[in-house]
């Protein structure tokens, strides 16, 4: 299944993946976050991600799939190939970087912090969705420059 329309599906899966994991990150911090912590309410915020991980845990792990795929096609088979020193690998790896970061936070967050948060405590939970959100982004700014084989922040 090597053709232009296996690639283009991989990638518009992998980009409508984005669209859910980054939009729903960039509402929760920009919009239910400020609220929860001007009004001290936790509940905003465990409301909207008991409601967003439905659809937000699926758009992740379609990202993660079609985004190891779509670095199959780029990079091939070859460890050599995926731990090389130029544009599009230095892309993969730090994308990589971003979600082992990302299930890291998600863990501390799913085990630790969302259990125990409270309004008096919310400032907690709130490190974690500014972090993961700011991966996310990462996650998307690091995609696009694939089209420029890594360029800028990744080119050697």
């Amino acid at each position: 299944m090597n053709t232009p329309a296996a690639y283009y599906l991989l990638l518009s899966l992998h980009l409508l993946g984005a669209c859910v994991w980054v939009g729903g990150h960039l509402v929760l911090a920009a919009r239910v976050l400020p609220r929860a912590l001007r009004e001290k309410n936790a509940a905003l915020v465990r409301d909207f991600e008991r409601a967003y991980e439905r659809i937000g845990l699926p758009a992740l792990l379609i990202q993660v799939l079609t985004g190891l795929a779509l670095a199959y096609r780029l990079l091939g088979g070859s460890w050599a190939a995926w731990t090389a020193d130029h544009g599009v690998a230095r892309v993969v790896q730090a994308k990589l970087l971003f979600l082992a970061l990302t299930v890291a936070l998600a863990l501390h967050a799913r085990l630790r912090a969302i259990p125990r948060m409270r309004d008096d405590n919310l400032p907690v939970m709130g490190a974690h969705i500014i972090a993961v959100t700011m991966l996310a982004v990462f996650f998307t700014l690091a995609g696009a420059s694939v089209r420029f084989g890594g360029y800028p922040w990744f080119a050697p």
